[in-house]
């Protein structure tokens, strides 16, 4: 399980520095505005040190673990429907990030999910 969350912390992590220090060049890119870059940065690191938080005690907290999960489904479902509902005028890179970022981010509460059922 302490894979699972670590991983999901790094990438988490490593995405909020991009939106950070990358806001300009992402409104070009994407669509995204400088100031929702910041934000979306901001908290993005905020939850990667939580998540790693998390994952530090020799036995993950199973609520914690389930809250984790289900945050990252959360996730998933407001980023698709954000870009269905054009919400942040996404362009069609900026769309299509935000999808794949979905994915990525389903398929660690995924491999979260059989980790927290393999370790009862």
């Amino acid at each position: 399980m302490k894979v699972a969350l670590r991983l999901d912390a790094v990438v988490t992590g490593a995405n909020g520095l991009a939106y950070l220090a990358l806001a300009g060049p992402l409104d070009d890119l994407l669509g995204l505005s400088t100031a929702h870059s910041y934000a979306l940065g901001a908290f993005l690191l905020a939850y990667a040190a939580a998540v790693w938080a998390i994952s530090v005690p020799a036995r993950a907290n199973r609520v914690a673990v389930t809250a984790v999960i289900e945050a990252n489904l959360l996730w998933t479902v407001l980023s698709v429907v954000t870009v269905v509902a054009g919400w942040l005028s996404l362009n069609a890179v900026g769309a299509t990030w935000a999808i794949l970022q979905a994915g990525t981010v389903a398929g660690f509460a995924g491999v979260q999910y059989l980790a927290l059922r393999r370790s009862r």
